[in-house]
């Protein structure tokens, strides 16, 4: 199922959709690097290329660490 989130990124909110092994996956990415989950989504969207959305933005960045094992 997709769930809805918010974060505050760079003194503004924003949401993004991730079905919920997507986002649990994160949340243990942040966990494994000593990172807040805001701190990992604000470096992804810093780092995301144009024509991506903050959403397939993160679902790519799980999927790049999912291969890098």
């Amino acid at each position: 199922m997709v769930r809805k989130y918010s974060v505050t990124l760079h003194g503004h909110r924003t949401s993004f959709s991730l079905e919920e092994e997507f986002f649990a996956a994160l949340k243990g990415i942040a966990e494994t690097r000593g990172q807040s989950m805001a701190a990992l989504i604000a470096e992804v969207d810093e780092d995301r290329g144009e024509g991506y959305n903050l959403s397939s933005a993160l679902r790519v960045f799980v999927l790049r660490m999912a291969r890098a094992i």
